[in-house]
């Protein structure tokens, strides 16, 4: 039984290769989106444009408070902080 099950879901077999390679690059994006290192690059490269004058103040803000809410949301919950459902 599992040798015939095998053959004819043989044809799913590419599409069963785009979802695992969409969930693992999910999974990647999710991550990277998470990670302490990353966050604190980015919170740093907005105080360095804000020092160069490259970005306004209520951009600046608004980018860093973007960026903090990332931070504070857990990876789990795909509903962002503070929203209401």
């Amino acid at each position: 039984m599992g040798l015939l099950t095998s053959l004819l879901s043989l044809p799913l077999a590419p599409v069963r290769g785009v979802v695992w390679l969409g969930e693992l690059i999910q999974e990647q994006v999710e991550q990277q989106m998470h990670d302490p290192a990353d966050i604190r690059r980015e919170l740093d490269e907005l105080d360095d444009a804000m020092a160069a004058g490259r970005l306004p103040e209520p951009e600046y803000r608004q980018a860093q408070q973007q960026v903090l809410n990332r931070m504070i949301q857990r990876p789990e919950d795909p509903t962002p902080t503070g929203a209401k459902e």
